[in-house]
């Protein structure tokens, strides 16, 4: 009698582990395209005129947007970018979030369809 039940119970903590194990995997492929998309935003965006001028880096906050926006656009991921930030250092700071379809949980009840997971990456010039 037991044993049925423990068979149950071993198939839905499985489902439980590959359903975190693909929401992590997710996450970092999230966390990889953000760090990329501040990367590229902060590479092509500084104007070299400022640091020509002055050795300042001055990062364009329009030109970082369009350009992370491109970048993250590329990756085929549903990422929205909740947060784009210009320091005055010449950093940016993007913050983005994705949500991530759940394999087994949504036969679970209770369990839900999605999970929304978040990302923050910093680029900075050395200048």
């Amino acid at each position: 009698m037991l044993v049925p039940a423990g068979a149950l119970v071993f198939i839905v903590l499985g489902a439980v582990a590959v359903d975190l194990s693909h929401v992590h995997l997710r996450q970092r492929e999230v966390i990889a395209a953000v760090q990329g998309a501040a990367s590229d935003a902060a590479a092509s965006s500084y104007r070299d005129d400022a640091f020509y001028a002055g050795g300042d880096v001055v990062i364009d906050r329009g030109d970082a947007s369009r350009e992370a926006r491109a970048s993250l656009a590329a990756t085929g991921l549903d990422i929205t970018v909740t947060s784009l930030t210009v320091t005055p250092a010449g950093e940016v700071v993007i913050e983005a979030e994705a949500p991530v379809e759940t394999i087994f949980a949504t036969a679970l009840p209770g369990g839900p369809d999605t999970v929304t997971v978040t990302a923050t990456a910093r680029a900075r010039l050395a200048g």
